[in-house]
């Protein structure tokens, strides 16, 4: 029997039980080279902290739930800007590495695409670094490339790497 995944979007307050496994998750995923913004070693306090102030009015987000634990997650930003009313951008996908390459990261993409076209979002933008597996995932749902950030984002060993920056367009199917 195939394990059930099951979406849900926090607002609000996130539960105590739920932070401290997003918590686990952001370490884990730190801990694995995911270029999200942190650097390993990342303590569980840290990562406490950034999950206790992630919530507000333009910042959506989901978690994917498999056997009752938390498989991953996925944010997506609306602009507030006068002339960005029309997009949004995805942000901290993440996949808890027992569940890479289930779907759990196209299923939270999914979501966060349904629920900008339904905010009125018709163009979605993200970013990752070069080279990441999850440049296939982007590409494969029809995300484009519209260019290269060299020296973008520091890694663990001290180098700088270069980010991929990616678009897509939404349309009425999505």
């Amino acid at each position: 029997m195939k394990d059930e995944l099951l979406l849900i979007e926090l607002t609000n307050k996130i539960d105590d039980y739920i932070e401290e496994e997003l918590a686990d998750l952001l370490v884990q995923v730190v801990d694995n080279g995911a270029s999200i913004g942190f650097l390993p070693p990342l303590s569980p306090v840290e990562a406490q902290d950034y999950w206790a102030k992630v919530l507000a009015p333009d910042v959506r987000l989901w978690i994917a739930v498999c056997n009752g634990r938390v498989a991953g997650t996925i944010q997506l930003h609306l602009c507030g800007k006068p002339n960005g009313k029309h997009r949004a951008e995805i942000a901290k996908l993440m996949t808890h590495p027992q569940h890479r390459r289930a779907g759990v990261g196209r299923a939270l993409m999914r979501t966060a695409e349904e629920a900008a076209w339904s905010a009125g979002r018709t163009l979605l933008v993200l970013d990752t670094r070069e080279g990441d597996p999850s440049n296939l995932l982007y590409r494969s749902i029809s995300y484009q490339q519209a260019g290269i950030i060299p020296s973008f984002a520091r890694s663990a060993s001290g180098n700088l790497d270069a980010t991929v920056l990616y678009y897509k367009l939404l349309e009425a199917n999505a």
